[in-house]
């Protein structure tokens, strides 16, 4: 029996996607409206936004912190395990994505349980300190800020508290000499993933997704 690191037989996804139905029709109608506005098609997908929604559940996350909104795709999975007394602070470099959001937040029902910060989110994020300590950071941004996201992260998680990070395949070049074009954001996903991986504060794995989740949590 092949126990590789993740699996790419299309069929088993297939299976998986057809036994859970992660997207329902308001995540559905969320990721169209994206497509509407002219967004770029990289928000997380169905499995992932499960994976978050399991996550946020498992942890009793009720504050979580989210660097990279988009459309609000991620952010509403993050605030359906959170459930009730679940709030998100989300962060969104776009103006124009962070309209998106606000209609996707609004149209889902969950725009009482959502704070939403536009700009870039290292400027932004000290504005929230004294919420804290929270209990979940999920970051999907910019990939060569990662490092300094999970330097705020571990200073503002509870011990417990989960850090999660997409895309830290790196699009399938985590474990290459990148092209120059790439480099910066390679290498900083390599930070990000053996910090994790080497810190005494962090007890960590990574999920064999299709880009990549690595999830940290604060011991």
């Amino acid at each position: 029996m092949d126990k590789s690191f993740g699996n790419s037989d299309q069929a088993i996804g297939k299976y998986v996607y057809d036994l859970l139905r992660p997207e329902d029709p308001i995540l559905e109608a969320s990721r169209q409206e994206a497509l509407a506005a002219g967004m770029p098609e990289i928000q997380v997908g169905g499995l992932d936004g499960r994976h978050l929604e399991i996550l946020a559940l498992l942890s009793g996350a009720k504050k979580t912190v989210e660097i990279g909104t988009l459309a609000g795709y991620s952010g509403i999975c993050l605030l359906r395990g959170m459930g009730d007394g679940g709030h998100l602070y989300t962060f969104e470099y776009s103006p124009l994505h962070a309209q998106v959001a606000h209609r996707n937040f609004k149209m889902a029902g969950l725009e009482n349980q959502v704070s939403l910060y536009v700009g870039p989110a290292l400027e932004r994020l000290p504005q929230i300190e004294h919420e804290g300590p929270f209990d979940l950071v999920f970051i999907d941004a910019d990939k060569g800020n990662y490092p300094e996201y999970l330097k705020w992260a571990e200073s503002h998680l509870r011990k417990g508290g989960l850090v999660i990070g997409d895309n830290t395949f790196a699009f399938g070049r985590i474990a290459q000499d990148p092209p120059q074009a790439d480099a910066t954001s390679v290498f900083a996903l390599q930070e990000f993933n053996s910090h994790l991986a080497g810190s005494p504060h962090w007890k960590t794995t990574i999920f064999p997704t299709g880009e990549g989740l690595t999830l940290g949590v604060r011991v």
